[in-house]
């Protein structure tokens, strides 16, 4: 609607556009429908709405002109054509106004629409009229000839009778009609309600539409007002069919006069019969009855109607009752007379009735009963009144208060059943017997409803922080549930702020998620069961949610004296971070810090030798969790490494050492003789690392003694070292010299649990021997000596005690039997040490692994020993070797815990043990419940097990034994027992199997339900003979291959499906003739596959199909819609299956559920190739995907309903649109995204990719843009089909033929069919003549008479099509006329007959000459891009020439095909792969991989010697215990499942992290894609053009100048160019370079492909047809690669990977510290983690290296070039059909 505010005045444009009306009145008004119906209505002071109704034919705009009078301006609107009303919001209602309304089309007007709206009628309606809705009074008013059938309120008769009546009108809808001629019977329909005064206690008017067979449209009670008669009278549908019209008169006797209907007891009743021929079967009988019955029946005829059979109808006097006119459109001329007459019929009937009505008698009903009571309802009941009752009236209401319902029964009847009523309820009642003018006495009583049934049991599992489930016992007839949940205060009560959640679910569901919760919260949980909006009592039952999980698997390593690692498992959900907590246990400050999402610290800045307690709390959104809490203790301060002595003399030697550490700041360096002296001390920086000792004494032994001072003031453990000075030289009489040098630098090493390793240095060779002395510091063992060699300066000192110190000395002994200056050590055995870091992991149903840190101490072997916890079973044992630290124990229980210790072995005894404690994954289905539990069957279900190989499913009867057993494949999850005992207990157990192994059974027991009691046996009636249901009208005519494909999944259920099969039975019963003659169908079935019930060919008439529906069964298993669908593709339409050619291919989808697979690739494959496919969903059935199966438009094609019972309200609609495609003459096709019927001419005569090579005198070429392909028909190509396989039922009567065509330069003058239809004797039937040399378009048929008919097309805009470019033709075919369009543009429409049907034993042609009309044939060539036959008269004003470059208009089109779009979402064709690149820069940590297996709980230590009081904790390893925070005692949890895995690979274990392994090699590069494959040969052409040009030759004389050729005849004026952009224009320019380069690219390919060519003036060559096909050549040489592209928009993320194989196992982490107390109970098991950033485990193997991506088009090999200036997007060049094609069109303009 338009508002007079966009006014614009124009005073000049109105009087120029009246005065070229005026000039040329013909051309403007000749070939343009006027608008029609000009109303008026006053919407406030200030503002007039002015309506008209649409002209017939098509418009672009409205001129709408206005002029107030008087004095007033005419002002002007340009109106869309959407629009037919104006609003004028500067109205006066003190003036009149004048109104034009002006039909424009192009250049062309039609007669203006005029209406006067005067001042005084405008006042008056205001008064008289209550809601301002009824249309003002028109005056002055000019309409088209085509708005005679329309009468205007002036010329309206209005019945203004007392009396009122019921009248219903009989209305033909059938064929004969036309839906053209139905517009006008609503019309005279609406003229003819308007004349009478419509209420509930006023004239009712009912409706009744009638064919083949009658239905009622509306019942004389449906609408009380006459504005919604009317609204139904515009709004009604066409029905279609034949003409039964006793069969309607029998229809609307049996069912519109009743009460039922609204049909009054004495109240007139009037039929009205509409018709337009004579009926197909007998009126006379059902007439009599009528008007036997008091109804007064007039009858009108148009058209065709017989008028005696019409006054066989009507009542008598015949010349009031018979109306007959001739056309439709002259209706309205008997309006008022059949009005005035109605209503004085009226008149009559109302005073006859009147006076032969006679007092009867009335009074109460008696004897109220009730029975029939149930928790919703009860059935009422009485003895019937006395006289004509006409209904009676039951009034009840709550006895508590409530308002009053009633409920009203037919006078015959004498119960009624009260339903939807409360529960547990008193209800008073009353019953009234009504009569005709009164009501009686009431009956009164009351009655209780009985309580409704509630939910029994009700439990609440699977707790988290966060969530739990609840499930409850299923009650019988609930409507649904309401789950109502909330938190409980401290004192027992909801917490009112949290109140109250609800969930709602529906009959079936037992079982929901309650998620949200608070952690650590007690919630009570309440169910309702639900009957309707009426709820049972609730059942309630309390649970508390779990805290906030906390980290896991605290563990310290590299622990120092003032820093240490901690590092801990993440918990199962995730966490935003931690918080961390440490404080010395004697100490009073606390420290913390905040992390994210890592698992591990660094401490620094601690206290050496100081315990430190330990506190990490999980971050939650939800708060923090409980605290993982453990201590340790730093280490002492270490003391200066390696001191040694050097550059020893008489009186003085140098000491050296390593330094410890960097926070070292002094050293303490002391020195005394071993025997006793004064100690010398000096005190050194701590960056000194050696000293020289002085002034000593010679042939003295010194210890030297150094200490660390550090930063803190504490000191470190003093070292030692032993050296002696050597001694004076000594004079013997001889003269000979001894010295006696001291052993230095003696080291001991290489501790075991049993020696010492012991070396010195001494030059010396007079030394013949050394003595080596070990004795043990405790005082367990004496000393021992052994002696060695002089050349040996080392010694392997065994056996020692394990854990033990001894203090060595080594004594040089000379040749004279003296001893030298000996040295002394003191050194330490190692401990017996048990293995470390004990780990389980790969657990699986019957093993586990167990892997362990080999000790310090090297070991002779293990001995691994375990049993399990729980069950029975024996103790096992087993042993390895010292190399070994893993074992995979085999042959155990499934889901039994075990324990395992593992003890090192050394050859001074055994280890300590290790424990820890692991679990086997159970080997059992978890979920088993029971459904569907009967009095002889029982169903079971259960959530399936991933790697399970079969189920050995049994059950079993715990009273008789009565047992049935089968197994069932791994998919399965769910079966059905039968001939079970009523009232018995059974037991169902699922044994589940992997491979060779079966795990325990998983069981449950539920009874069957009793026999139902047994109705009292009925004397046997004999059968009735089996009928089969009638065919529908719609589909007598089907002929089609019709195909229903059926969900047979699990959650349809045997009622459900046996509802499907019944709506499978009724549906196919509609069908009339079956078999190869008429429709065939089949019945497919699916779940995880598709079924076969039925083939197409399978049965040949309607008995035996019927039969075969009944006997289908139904399958079960999950829904795999797509895999069903391409099943019934490839399996079912084959014509080894019965499919037929040329027959429409129907496909009927019945689904409850989402699919579990990809429904849209073949569901688009089908659509595209012609099948009708229709979706019916319902229940869980998603509606987008039911969208994208069917075809369009969807409101045709899906259909959605809420349960499988619901579906018999589609049926109907479904039979009839289902019978309408397979009666329909053309295919459906899909075109600009709905499915139309039409043809794809190209694809019937082979012009496409994949087929055009095998036609002769065919070539490919660019289209009309590069990526559209064009084919190029060359001179006598003759392309031809015959008729039968394009049209086997004839064309239909209205078509659009669509063409995209171009004209060559080497197009004959001569006059060529673009296509036609020729019979068997090679005479033209239909076609459409191009006469190059007139300029015309000719279209000739023959009509319906035989007639041969044409209609020819000429002047200006027809002879653009000769001018050599590409345009876009269609042809609209009616029954009366041919309309062309040209490039979107209507070039004009001329009359013909009706057309004669075509026969199909002939040929359809292409180009075929005119004169060649006999045995030689020849062709016309020409271009060809499009051509289609739409069985549609709209579709040319619906293409928007999206194809045409002058045209085109981005927004409005879609994307060319295989070419490019502008927009950033779009993507390119795949470029040339580049070299390999580097490799590259480390990555950021990646995210946490999938959760890994279950790992176990880790290892629990040895209790330490008591330490001081503190609460007990969990044990840790060998150590100290120390005192840790208080803390409260926890609650006993539950014994939980295994934990996380090891530190192996993706599952981490719980042992301390290992060190970052080295990046992994990189991934070996994809396979490079396929090549592109070779396009097909082309086809045989004619003789070609001169080819590509020789070699130069030498220079030829210089010739004599010619004789000037003869002048050339004038050439047509060229069309005028279509103005383009800058970028068209660009682009257009880029285009015309690279195709001159692709023609001398092409001269290669020529070469290649054997394609002759010749030289053309050596300037160019010119392409000629394709030759013959060649053999298939070698691919050619790779091109240089091109310059590299702008990097790409970034990737998405790609799917998660699966789980990488197992790592290796990570570094020996450093040994845990002391935990605290005693082992807790095992907590329960948690939900696997969130990502986050793990460092335990080395890093995994590199990635599978990518699929290779989709093989490219092959490109045109071409040298690199240079990089070109910014681009732009032309979608033209992207990719298209111009690669190695030479084309040179500078003459063909």
């Amino acid at each position: 609607m338009l508002f007079t505010g966009e006014v614009r005045w124009c005073l000049l444009v109105p009087l120029v556009l009246l005065a070229f009306v005026s000039c040329d009145p013909s051309k403007a008004q000749s070939q343009v429908s006027g608008p029609r119906r000009l109303r008026f209505k006053v919407h406030s002071s200030s503002r007039l709405l002015v309506s008209w109704r649409e002209p017939k034919g098509d418009v672009d705009s409205y001129l709408f002109l206005y002029n107030s009078l008087p004095g007033g301006q005419q002002k002007e609107i340009i109106v869309p054509k959407s629009d037919t009303q104006v609003l004028i919001t500067d109205y006066n209602p003190s003036k009149d106004y004048i109104i034009n309304v002006i039909a424009v089309r192009g250049r062309e007007q039609s007669r203006p629409l005029q209406g006067r709206f005067k001042a005084k009628t405008a006042a008056r309606g205001e008064s008289d009229r209550r809601d301002g809705s009824e249309p003002q009074r028109l005056t002055d008013s000019v309409g088209p000839p085509d708005g005679a059938n329309e009468i205007s309120g002036a010329d309206q008769f209005v019945c203004h009778t007392e009396a009122v009546a019921d009248i219903v009108i009989l209305v033909d809808g059938s064929w004969s009609i036309g839906r053209i001629n139905f517009k006008l019977v609503r019309m005279f329909l609406e003229n003819l309600v308007n004349a009478f005064d419509i209420g509930i206690d006023k004239t009712r008017i009912g409706l009744a539409q009638y064919s083949g067979d009658p239905r009622i449209e509306w019942h004389l009670n449906t609408y009380s007002t006459k504005d919604a008669v009317i609204d139904a009278v515009k709004n009604l549908p066409y029905k279609g069919g034949n003409t039964l019209t006793g069969l309607a008169l029998n229809f609307i006797f049996d069912n519109c006069f009743k009460p039922e209907s609204g049909s009054r007891v004495g109240v007139p009743k009037i039929g009205i019969l509409i018709t337009d021929g004579k009926s197909q079967d007998d009126v006379v009988p059902p007439a009599e009855s009528l008007r036997k019955a008091g109804v007064e029946l007039f009858a009108i005829g148009v058209k065709n109607a017989d008028e005696n059979e019409l006054r066989s109808i009507a009542s008598e006097p015949h010349h009031t009752h018979v109306y007959n006119v001739a056309d439709f459109n002259i209706m309205s001329s008997i309006v008022e007379g059949l009005t005035k007459k109605v209503c004085e019929q009226v008149e009559l009937q109302d005073k006859d009735i009147k006076q032969q009505i006679t007092p009867e008698k009335k009074g109460m009903p008696l004897n109220l009963e009730t029975s029939e009571i149930t928790a919703r309802g009860f059935r009422v009941s009485w003895s019937p009144a006395p006289g004509s009752v006409e209904k009676y009236r039951v009034v009840y209401r709550p006895a508590q208060g409530g308002e009053p319902q009633e409920a009203v029964v037919a006078g015959g009847e004498t119960s009624v059943v009260l339903q939807q009523l409360s529960s547990l309820t008193e209800y008073q009642l009353a019953v009234f017997a009504v009569y005709t003018d009164e009501a009686s006495e009431a009956l009164r009583g009351s009655e209780t409803t009985l309580a409704l049934p509630s939910v029994t049991s009700l439990q609440l599992f699977d707790t988290t922080h966060s969530t739990m489930r609840a499930r409850w016992s299923r009650v019988e007839g609930v409507s649904g549930y309401t789950v109502l949940y909330a938190p409980l205060a401290d004192d027992g009560d909801l917490n009112n702020n949290d109140c109250c959640p609800q969930i709602n679910v529906s009959d079936g569901v037992t079982e929901v998620e309650l998620d949200g919760l608070v952690p650590d919260t007690e919630y009570t949980v309440t169910v309702y069961a639900m009957y309707g909006e009426e709820p049972s009592d609730p059942i309630t039952n309390q649970e508390t949610t779990l805290p906030l999980s906390p980290p896991r698997n605290l563990q310290f390593s590299d622990i120092t004296h003032n820093s240490a690692h901690i590092s801990w498992d993440p918990p199962p959900s995730e966490v935003k971070g931690y918080r961390i907590m440490w404080v010395m246990t004697d100490g009073l400050i606390t420290k913390e810090v905040k992390v994210g999402q890592v698992n591990s610290y660094d401490l620094s800045e601690l206290t050496s030798l100081k315990e430190y307690s330990v506190a990490i709390f999980a971050l939650y959104g939800e708060g923090q969790s409980e605290p993982l809490t453990d201590a340790f203790t730093t280490t002492p301060v270490p003391g200066p490494l390696n001191l040694r002595s050097s550059d020893v003399n008489t009186d003085s030697f140098k000491v050296s050492w390593d330094h410890s550490a960097a926070d070292i700041v002094l050293y303490r360096l002391s020195w005394v003789p071993f025997s006793g002296g004064d100690v010398k001390e000096v005190i050194l920086s701590g960056r000194e690392n050696r000293y020289t000792l002085s002034e000593l004494d010679p042939s003295t032994e010194y210890e030297v003694l150094l200490t660390a001072i550090f930063k803190d003031e504490s000191e470190s453990d003093t070292v030692s070292v032993i050296e002696t000075t050597m001694a004076l030289t000594t004079t013997i009489p001889t003269t000979t010299t001894v010295t006696r040098k001291a052993v230095k630098n003696l080291y001991l090493s290489d501790e075991t649990t049993q020696s010492l390793d012991a070396s010195w240095e001494l030059e010396d060779p007079d030394v013949e021997s050394y003595r080596i002395s070990y004795t043990d510091l405790s005082g367990d063992q004496g000393e021992e000596s052994i002696s060695v060699g002089g050349g040996q300066t080392s010694a392997v000192l065994q056996p020692l005690l394990p854990e033990t110190q001894y203090k060595v000395t080594v004594t040089p002994v000379y040749a004279d039997g003296r001893d030298g200056i000996s040295a002394s050590a003191l050194g330490s055995t190692l401990p017996l040490l048990s293995p470390e870091n004990l780990r389980v992991s790969e657990e699986s149903y019957n093993r586990f692994r167990v892997s362990w840190d080999p000790p310090q101490s090297p070991t002779e072997g293990y001995r691994i020993v375990y049993r399990p916890i729980y069950a029975q079973g024996p103790l096992l044992e087993t042993t390895v070797g010292e190399d070994v630290n893993s074992i995979l124990l085999l042959n155990l229980l499934s889901g039994t815990e075990y324990s395992v210790q593992v003890t090192a072995f050394y050859p001074a005894g055994p280890s300590e043990p290790e424990l820890i404690n692991a679990k086997t994954l159970f080997l059992g289905v978890s979920g088993l419940s029971t459904y569907q539990v009967r009095p002889n069957s029982m169903c079971v279900q259960w959530q399936p097990l991933l790697h399970a190989t079969l189920y050995r499913v049994s059950i079993q009867s715990t009273l008789n034994g009565q047992r049935q057993e089968m197994n069932l494949g791994a998919s399965a999850s769910r079966h059905c027992f039968y001939d079970l005992t009523p009232s018995s207990q059974y037991q169902i157990s699922i044994y589940t199997q992997m491979q060779e192994m079966e795990g325990p059974s998983v069981s449950i027991t539920d009874m069957t339900l009793p026999e139902p009691t047994q109705a009292p046996t009925e004397p046997p009636t004999p059968e009735p003979a089996p009928t089969l249901p009638p065919a529908k009208e719609v589909c007598k005519e089907a002929k089609a291959d019709l195909a229903f494909l059926v969900d047979g999944s699990w959650s349809i259920g045997d009622d459900n499906f046996m509802k499907i099969t019944q709506f499978l039975y009724s549906t196919m019963g509609s069908l009339d003739l079956i078999g190869p003659d008429g429709t065939q169908v089949a019945v497919a079935q699916f779940s995880d596959d598709a079924r076969t019930e039925f083939l197409l060919s399978s049965h040949g008439n309607k008995e035996a199909l019927l039969e075969a529906i009944q006997n289908i069964r139904y399958k079960g298993g999950n829904t795999k819609t797509g895999r069903a669908i391409k099943h019934v593709k490839e399996s079912i339409f084959t014509p080894a299956a019965g499919a037929r050619r040329a027959v429409p291919k129907v496909l009927v989808v019945l689904t409850d559920g989402r699919s579990q697979d990809d429904v849209n690739k073949v569901s688009k494959e089908m659509q595209m190739e012609g099948y009708i496919i229709f979706a019916i969903g319902f229940a869980d059935a998603d509606y987008g995907e039911l969208v994208n199966i069917a075809s369009k438009p969807s409101d045709r094609h899906v259909f959605f309903v809420d349960d499988v019972d619901a579906v018999k309200k589609i049926e109907e609609q479904l039979i009839t649109f289902v019978c309408e495609a397979a009666t329909a003459t053309c295919p459906s096709v899909l075109m600009s995204g709905n499915t139309l019927a039409g043809f794809k001419m190209m694809e019937k005569f082979g012009l496409v990719e994949k087929e055009y090579s095998t036609i002769p005198g065919v070539s490919l070429e660019p289209g009309s843009f590069n990526s559209y392909p064009c084919y190029r028909l060359h001179r006598d190509a003759l392309v031809l089909q015959p008729t039968k396989y394009l049209h086997p039922e004839g064309l239909p009567s209205d078509y659009t033929i669509s063409m995209m065509l171009r004209l060559l330069p080497e197009t004959p003058q001569e006059p060529f069919a673009l296509w036609e239809i020729l019979n068997k004797d090679n005479e033209p039937m239909v076609g459409l003549i191009l006469d190059s040399s007139g300029k015309t378009l000719t279209f000739f048929n023959h009509d319906y008479r035989g007639d041969f008919q044409t209609v020819t097309f000429e002047g200006p805009e027809i002879t653009k099509i000769f001018h050599g470019s590409f345009h876009k033709l269609h042809v609209t075919i009616s029954k009366t006329s041919v309309k062309v369009v040209l490039d979107c543009s209507v070039v004009g429409e001329k009359s013909i007959r009706a057309a004669g049907n075509i026969t199909t034993d002939g040929v359809e042609v292409l180009g075929k000459m005119v004169r060649s009309r006999g045995r030689r044939d020849s062709s016309a060539p020409f271009q060809l891009q499009m051509f289609d036959i739409i069985c549609s008269t709209s579709w040319a004003s619906r293409d928007k020439c999206c194809e045409l470059p002058a045209l085109r208009v981005e927004e409005q089109c879609p994307p060319l095909p295989h070419a490019c779009t502008c927009s950033q979402e779009s993507k390119g064709p795949p470029g040339p792969s580049g070299p390999p690149g580097g490799p590259g820069i480390r990555g950021a940590r990646g995210d946490r991989g999938e959760p890994g297996v279950t790992g176990p709980q880790g290892p629990t230590g040895e209790i330490g010697p008591s330490g001081p009081p503190g609460p007990p904790g969990p044990q840790g390893p060998n150590g100290h215990s120390i005192q840790g925070p208080p803390g409260t005692r926890g609650e006993k949890g539950e014994r939980g499942d295994i934990g996380p895995a090891g530190p192996t690979g993706v599952p981490g274990s719980p042992g301390s992290p290992g060190r970052d392994g080295p990046p992994g090699a990189r991934g070996q590069p994809g396979n490079s894609g396929p090549q592109g494959r070779q396009g097909p040969p082309g086809p045989v052409g004619a003789p070609g053009a001169p080819g590509a040009p020789g070699p130069n030759g030498p220079a030829g004389p210089q010739g004599d100048q010619g004789v000037p050729g003869i002048s050339g005849t004038k050439g047509d004026k060229g069309e005028r160019g279509d103005v383009q952009s800058q970028a068209a224009v660009r682009a257009i320019a880029r285009q015309v370079c690279e195709q001159i380069i692709q023609s001398h690219l092409s001269r290669f390919n020529s070469i290649l492909n054997q394609i002759p060519q010749q030289s053309l003036g050596s300037v160019r060559a010119v392409p000629g047809p394709p030759g013959e096909p060649g053999r298939t050549g070698p691919p050619g040489p790779q091109g240089e690669q091109g310059p590299p592209g702008r990097p790409g928009f970034p990737g998405t993320n790609g799917q998660n990977g699966q789980p990488g194989g197992r790592g290796l196992p990570g570094e020996k982490g450093e040994r845990g510290s002391p935990g605290i107390g005693s082992q807790g109970p095992r907590g329960p098991p948690g939900p696997p983690g969130m990502p986050g950033e793990g460092q335990s485990g080395s890093q995994g193997p590199p990635g599978r290296p990518g699929s290779p991506g989709a093989a490219g088009r092959p490109g045109n090999p071409g040298a690199t070039g240079p990089a070109g200036p910014p681009g732009y997007c032309d979608q033209s060049s992207c990719l298209g059909y111009n690669v190695g094609v030479q084309q040179d069109y500078r003459n063909d303009y």
